[in-house]
């Protein structure tokens, strides 16, 4: 049998360049708030002031982001999981210069894996040739072992919640399991379909009071995306809304939640149950020892 940890050593030595890899995951316990809109809308926006993009549609029984672009994606997640294509093979190319991971769409094998098989999926990092500038992983709906896996193995988590009972409720949900079970204490909310400005904040506002009373976290408002009709049709013409309609509301709410991430200072190290991960995108060449379990 392969020594593990001297595969994953070579494996990460393939990785030349020294920089970081911000890893950020979108979610929000509900679904239909637009997890995947923002997931879209900021690699794109990303990618347009040059950054290196990478988009890992992580909703594996469920994914959607290749028909949301009209991107045709040959092969998917699920044949790296069989083994008949490596992670690297998978990829594709998106519109704005950003790359995607698609996932399996209908398959209900793949909303169901095992901790092993996540964990071996994620490890599939090991064998890209480049390294991004930004890893954006957009989850699935709820609070599902999937969801939770491909969060605790971001660096920075991004709620999206709307101004609805059920969404508030959720996203909240997701925050406190983060937090209680994994020691999750940093989220940034993005207000969703708001109808001013100051709903936005007022919707935050809520989801801190909250969160102040019952959690141990610290919450940052990224912004908020005005309800726009730019964005249906934008999503009817599979086009991302900053490419569609780059002038509208919505898109330069986008640029501006961009802006900002791009401003987040990178990560220094690893973090969270998933070091291999990180140890992948953070570092350019860890020593066997650190790699030894």
């Amino acid at each position: 049998m392969p020594d593990r940890g001297r595969d994953q050593a070579d494996g990460l030595r393939k990785m030349s360049r020294p920089r970081p890899v911000k890893v950020i995951a979108v979610t929000g316990g509900k679904g239909g708030v637009g997890k995947t809109s923002l997931s879209v809308n900021l690699g794109i926006s990303l990618a347009e002031s040059g950054r290196e993009v990478l988009l890992l549609d992580a909703d594996l029984g469920l994914a959607n982001v290749d028909v949301l672009l009209g991107v045709h994606a040959p092969y998917n997640l699920s044949h790296v999981i069989s083994g008949e294509r490596t992670l690297e093979e998978v990829i594709v190319e998106g519109p704005g210069g950003m790359k995607i991971i698609p996932a399996s769409s209908g398959t209900q094998k793949m909303a169901e894996l095992t901790p092993a098989e996540h964990a071996g999926l994620i490890r599939a990092f090991s064998e890209l040739s480049f390294s991004p500038d930004v890893l954006l992983i957009d989850t699935a709906a709820g609070i599902s072992d999937n969801v939770i896996s491909f969060t605790r193995a971001a660096q920075e988590v991004m709620v999206v919640v709307c101004d609805e009972p059920a969404s508030i409720t959720d996203a909240y949900a997701i925050m406190k399991v983060l937090n209680r079970d994994y020691d999750v204490s940093r989220f940034h909310v993005m207000a969703n379909m708001t109808h001013s400005s100051q709903e936005g904040r007022e919707l935050f506002a809520k989801m801190t009071m909250v969160a102040d009373r019952f959690l141990d976290v610290t919450l940052n408002f990224i912004g908020a995306v005005p309800y726009d009709d730019h964005i249906r049709k934008a999503v009817r013409s599979q086009r991302p809304v900053v490419l569609a309609y780059p002038r509208s509301r919505a898109a330069q709410a986008f640029r501006t939640i961009a802006q900002k991430v791009d401003g987040w200072p990178s990560a220094s190290g690893a973090s969270g149950h998933l070091e291999f991960f990180f140890e992948r995108l953070i570092h350019s060449g860890p020593s066997d020892a650190e790699l030894m379990p």
